[in-house]
């Protein structure tokens, strides 16, 4: 029996993170987040693009558009999406969650989902690393196991 299991290797990877400014108190320390574990797994900073976008629907254009150049391994996404008195969160949630993954999907390259979704701002300062980790930094680690993975099944 093969078994693959991806590790946190960078290998020379280009990484993409695109990253929302809406919330921004939030979307700040996801960022930060998934760059302190980039650059605790090896990753160099010039090997780092960020793309920043207006909100959390933006995200997934603007992955696809670095999918698209080819010139990365794979791709962060951060953002963050807060309940508020409209429905206007169940929508963008499932619109934006739905096509982060197409993009993965249609470019063959691993795209993470670092996008938090709270009922409060509260509930997302805690998940943006106050209580429970850092969701940007999981993002960012959970891509180099991606990536890597590929690369054996690749290989």
């Amino acid at each position: 029996m093969e078994r693959l299991i991806g590790r946190l290797n960078a290998d020379g990877s280009q990484i993409g993170i695109v990253v929302s400014r809406f919330n921004q108190m939030v979307t700040d320390r996801l960022l930060q987040g998934a760059l302190d574990g980039l650059a605790r797994s090896g990753v160099k900073e010039e090997h780092i693009t960020v793309a920043q976008v207006p909100g959390s629907f933006e995200l997934p254009f603007a992955a696809q558009l670095l999918a698209q150049t080819g010139r990365y391994s794979g791709i962060v996404c951060v953002g963050a999406l807060i309940r508020g008195e409209t429905d206007h969160y169940e929508y963008l949630a499932k619109q934006v969650t739905g096509a982060i993954g197409e993009v993965s999907l249609k470019f063959n390259i691993p795209v993470s989902y670092g996008l938090i979704t709270a009922e409060n701002e509260q509930q997302a300062i805690n998940r943006a690393g106050l209580k429970h980790g850092n969701k940007g930094t999981d993002a960012a680690l959970s891509l180099l196991e991606m990536i890597d993975l590929a690369d054996q099944v690749r290989k």
